[in-house]
């Protein structure tokens, strides 16, 4: 597992330790980035379901200035803090907490944050994407001109809400991924 493209191209990444995650793939990691820019002009990120970080790690190299990175496992935690510590990437640069996804998001509601980028790659069959979805939309967690990335089974089915439009949806094997934006 590696950073794909930007400042830390080419730089490894560990792995959490364990069966617990499953680190998305550097071929469906460089094709999601490459759908949405593939670089960032700065911009809040925030990498739910962390596991090792990777997917946020991504959106830094690419230009996200700053990243929230959240996980209930505590060997995920260990392991994003021993990711971004390798790369050297600044203190200032993100966020990390131990959360449950769900409060997760309710508490960047009542800080007011805004993101450019969320990253939803929960386990596949503990998590429903969209039950996430709605929860970003009450609490207005998506700028205008935001993404929301969704990794997911490739039988799960996501749809459009209120708020929220599909702009890509792929398939990798067993991988689905979905891309929205604001409508």
């Amino acid at each position: 597992m590696r950073v794909i493209a930007g400042t830390y191209k080419g730089r490894s990444l560990k792995a959490v330790p364990g069966m617990s995650t499953r680190p998305t793939t550097d071929k469906v990691k460089e094709a999601i980035f490459s759908r949405m820019g593939p670089f960032f002009d700065g911009g809040l990120g925030l990498d739910l379901f962390a596991g090792s970080g990777g997917l946020g790690i991504e959106a830094l190299s690419r230009g996200i200035e700053s990243c929230i990175f959240v996980d209930h496992n505590g060997k995920a935690i260990q392991t994003v803090k021993e990711n971004l510590k390798s790369l050297r990437i600044d203190e200032n640069q993100y966020e990390i907490y131990k959360a449950d996804a769900k409060r997760a998001l309710k508490a960047c509601g009542k800080r007011e944050l805004q993101f450019d980028l969320i990253m939803l790659d929960p386990p596949y069959k503990l998590q429903n994407h969209m039950d996430l979805i709605s929860i970003i939309e009450e609490y207005q967690l998506l700028k205008d001109s935001g993404w929301i990335l969704c990794e997911h089974d490739a039988k799960d089915s996501l749809t459009d809400t209120n708020q929220f439009e599909i702009v890509k949806r792929e398939e990798y094997g067993m991988i689905g991924v979905t891309l929205f934006r604001q409508k």
